[in-house]
């Protein structure tokens, strides 16, 4: 894709969503964090339902850590591996409590070396909770780069890398969210909505119809 359709494909999606944002809840980027560990394989809709429980209850690092496991357990039960996921969230709220003074570094190393914390949450934090201009690539993400031609990879780290390079600068802070957003509703693995697309004439995409083959 040429410099010039990337930047008009980018320009169109700002101007259907100027104020693109994650759909998690979340008020600090300690509650983005957990939220994000819980959400692996599992959806925002389900996370939301479990911190909209849990967060009035223990919404930072030592509160969730005096829960302990089986206690965190019993809010985030309704959403996928909950166990391991209680497990990462408390070893993390230790580590944020011992070595962090129970904040969220702003750090892509330290974020990382949390538990349950890996590079796609890590960007995740660094870009919805401090605006830092990094790239998510999630399985959303890397279908949508792929499709429309903005950064062709056969991993995650090759698409997050060419995302990097050719989304314009004045759009790379908010890129994240507007490729996630047009993946979860437009770019469908199964059925993509090729016909109603504000970017169609602008992406690599050659069936573009409904109803073709998830991308391997």
């Amino acid at each position: 894709m040429k410099p010039a359709a990337r930047h008009e494909l980018f320009r169109r999606l700002r101007e259907l969503n100027p104020h693109p944002t994650t759909e998690l809840d979340y008020t600090t980027p300690f509650e983005l964090l957990i939220a994000v560990i819980l959400s692996a394989q599992t959806t925002d809709v389900g996370v939301n339902k479990a911190t909209r429980k849990l967060y009035p209850v223990a919404n930072t690092a030592a509160q969730i850590l005096a829960l302990g496991e089986e206690g965190l357990k019993r809010y985030i039960a309704t959403i996928g591996l909950f166990n391991a996921k209680a497990k990462n969230v408390i070893a993390t709220c230790r580590i944020l409590v011992e070595q962090y003074g129970g904040e969220v570094p702003r750090d892509r190393e330290a974020l990382e070396a949390l538990p349950g914390v890996g590079r796609k949450t890590a960007n995740v934090v660094l870009n919805t909770a401090f605006g830092e201009p990094t790239m998510a690539v999630d399985t959303h993400i890397f279908r949508v780069a792929n499709r429309t031609g903005l950064a062709k990879g056969k991993t995650p780290l090759a698409v997050e890398k060419g995302l990097l390079k050719n989304v314009p600068q004045e759009f790379l802070k908010d890129a994240h969210h507007w490729l996630i957003l047009h993946g979860r509703y437009v770019c469908k693995a199964l059925k993509p909505q090729c016909p109603t697309c504000v970017i169609r004439d602008l992406c690599a995409f050659k069936p573009k119809t409904p109803g073709v083959p998830p991308m391997p």
